[in-house]
């Protein structure tokens, strides 16, 4: 199996890959819209937008979830930004620390919420959802290293926008719509599952994002791509 998987080209594993943390977003976004206090933990747009109207008044839109949610995604891209500012190679062992830590945090996260049950204080919700958004931000950053061209992992407007002008009907055909279509069809299937996982227990999203983060993260550590070379 090893070698199978380096047979594999660096940047078709490093695609497929980014895909499947686009889809583990899309659970962890679902986890915190509809369990945890209309907060988007992966989306920032959302949150910006919720925030907004929440900021209004009367419209039961809540404001320190939000907040927090938006401080910690960027203290999370932050830290990640710095961790790889020097680092040159698209999977370096940087890379593989950086998501093994988004992977650890989401697992304690979902512990969490089993260790308290379905229905936990507010403070502890508003606490799950500022770690998810750390995570979300520390996983936003990494991505963007590995620089998989239109797979972001935590958002796809851009990605919705490019599929739409680069087709047939915007005036051109690019050779991306699939990479493009495949991510915004797995945030919507991660959003899906994760509103399922909801009527199993309000922790189990964040424990099967946690797990395939954990997967993903080891099989990039395997592909013999991975290198670390720090910048002069």
């Amino acid at each position: 199996m090893t070698a199978r998987l380096r047979a594999v080209p660096a940047a078709r594993l490093h695609l497929f890959l980014m895909l499947v943390l686009t889809f583990t977003t899309g659970i962890n976004d679902a986890v915190g819209y509809l369990g945890l206090d209309k907060v988007f933990t992966g989306n920032m747009t959302g949150n910006v937008v919720v925030l907004g109207m929440a900021l209004v008044g009367g419209t039961g839109l809540p404001t320190l979830g939000p907040a927090l949610a938006l401080v910690g995604f960027m203290a999370g891209a932050a830290v990640g930004g710095r961790a790889l500012k020097r680092v040159t190679g698209a999977w370096s062992r940087g890379v593989t620390v950086l998501l093994a830590c988004v992977a650890i945090l989401m697992l304690v996260l979902a512990a969490v919420l089993f260790a308290v049950g379905d229905d936990p204080a507010h403070g502890l919700v508003v606490s799950v959802t500022t770690g998810a958004a750390v995570a979300m931000g520390l996983q936003a950053a990494t991505a963007r290293h590995v620089a998989v061209q239109d797979v972001t992992t935590v958002v796809v407007t851009s990605t919705i926008t490019g599929l739409a002008a680069d087709s047939i009907l915007g005036g051109g055909s690019s050779v991306r719509s699939a990479r493009r279509f495949l991510a915004v069809a797995l945030i919507l299937l991660g959003a899906a599952v994760g509103a399922l996982l909801l009527k199993v227990h309000l922790g189990a999203g964040l424990l099967l994002a946690g797990v395939v983060i954990a997967v993903v993260t080891v099989v990039g550590a395997l592909h013999p791509g991975e290198t670390e070379e720090t910048a002069a």
